[in-house]
């Protein structure tokens, strides 16, 4: 011990300090951005919640379900749209299927479609611009 303090008395820059100087770890708060997959990792290892509205079911006539349901509604969408935007597009309609309601009024530089959910009483609107030549 007290060939230390000697030490230190003849040597007095060998026990210099610096300031401490934070660096965060999270690429989001400025850290090292090559940590973010490893963080992420982390999280995801950790995370116990599961989405009760997921649908993981590898069912063979569910997964079918779901795939005639997204056909018949891509084939829907393309109906619409031919009748809002197509070669024979209409001034203005209503379409309904279910309990969905869809109307729509061209104007003079837009299509605006007001789209009612009749169960719930939800309404939206979507205005969209049309392109120079179109209609």
């Amino acid at each position: 011990m007290a060939a230390m303090m000697v030490f230190a008395l003849v040597r007095p820059d060998a026990a210099s300090a610096s300031d401490l100087v934070y660096t965060p770890n999270n690429p989001s708060f400025g850290g090292n951005p090559f940590n973010s997959a490893h963080l992420l990792g982390v999280a995801n290892a950790i995370n116990k919640y599961k989405d009760p509205t997921a649908t993981t079911s590898s069912d063979p006539a569910s997964q079918f379900l779901r795939t005639l349901q997204s056909r018949l509604l891509s084939t829907l969408a393309s109906q619409i749209t031919d009748v809002i935007f197509g070669a024979n597009a209409q001034e203005s309609g209503l379409i309904k299927f279910g309990d969905q309601e869809i109307s729509f009024v061209r104007g003079v530089d837009s299509v605006t479609l007001t789209i009612s959910d009749l169960a719930s009483g939800s309404v939206s609107e979507i205005v969209v611009p049309l392109l120079q030549g179109a209609g």
